[in-house]
């Protein structure tokens, strides 16, 4: 037992991130140690910073842990079930924390105001995700759905699809939006045509499609700002 307390005592200090951020505060930690925190515990072999260390290593890094299921967590050495479920109830607190501020009722007046609303669920998502927010005549949102998910194209996004879900909102206009996984909101060629389909689709049934954003890694683009629609 003596032997066990010492080698604890003498564990160093990056290896305890639990005092270091009651020392120090959370922000001083790294995101493996934060990470640490939520795993608790380690193996035999590895403290759970180094865990946590080698989670980021070979998942690719802190923001490919959001899209990643239960079994994916538990391809990796030392992650089961229990830790793979702590981790995503932190990722998901985290998403609920950024969209607490919102109100209830949602006016939308700038591109800004989509991305303020959007960006957190969306940065860090791996695949293409095209989402509609249906407003009323008040640009209230009355209503979001993901429309599509996967490489950006017409044939994946089809204004049949967007505008079925609009009309069945009673909706006066929509917003569309969807990310880059790069990270960059620079927009293709392809984002700009599917968005010149959808004016010409929304002006047949009488919805405006009054912008594009494109979600990037903390920064965006509005098509309609671009004069691309």
């Amino acid at each position: 037992m003596e032997s066990l307390n010492y080698t604890l005592r003498d564990v160093p200090n990056e290896e305890r991130p639990r005092e270091r951020m009651i020392q120090y505060g959370a922000q001083a930690l790294s995101n493996a140690e934060l990470l640490a925190i939520l795993l608790r515990t380690g193996t035999f072999q590895e403290s759970a910073v180094h865990v946590a260390h080698r989670l980021l290593k070979e998942s690719g890094g802190l923001r490919s842990l959001t899209d990643m299921s239960i079994e994916q967590f538990t391809q990796i050495k030392g992650i089961g079930a229990a830790k793979a479920l702590q981790i995503q109830a932190g990722i998901e607190l985290g998403r609920r924390l950024a969209r607490s501020a919102m109100n209830e009722t949602v006016t939308i007046r700038s591109p800004q105001d989509v991305a303020s609303l959007l960006m957190e669920d969306m940065r860090y998502l791996q695949k293409e995700h095209f989402v509609c927010l249906f407003l009323n005549t008040k640009n209230h949102v009355i209503g979001q759905e993901t429309v599509s998910m996967g490489s950006l194209n017409a044939s994946i996004v089809h204004p049949r699809e967007v505008f079925r879900a609009a009309i069945k909102r009673s909706s006066a206009s929509i917003v569309c939006a969807h990310n880059h996984p790069s990270g960059d909101p620079t927009p293709s060629p392809e984002d700009v045509q599917i968005t010149k389909r959808l004016v010409q689709a929304g002006d047949i049934v009488g919805i405006d499609v009054l912008d594009h954003i494109v979600i990037g890694d903390q920064r965006f683009v509005s098509l309609k700002e671009l004069g691309l629609m």
